[in-house]
């Protein structure tokens, strides 16, 4: 995931200044894609590997988006 990131964020740092997109929304581009990855890389691990890392199968998607908090999980 590291490479995606490294890709990413090297493209849009390479843009000519006078795009229509600004460099905000390069930004946010970069980010969605990276947390898309991230989603991918969690869905391929097995639910043993999910639950090592505090994490069920329905959660994957608000953890990659930062919306997972200690308070939201109840102990297991």
């Amino acid at each position: 995931m590291s490479a995606t990131l490294s890709t990413i964020v090297r493209a849009a740092g390479t843009t000519s200044p006078d795009t229509s997109l600004p460099i905000t929304a390069h930004w946010k581009i970069a980010r969605y894609f990276v947390r898309r990855a991230a989603i991918a890389r969690l869905r391929e691990l097995d639910d043993d590997a999910l639950k090592d890392i505090g994490l069920g199968r329905s959660e994957i998607e608000a953890a990659a988006y930062g919306l997972m908090t200690a308070s939201n999980r109840a102990r297991i």
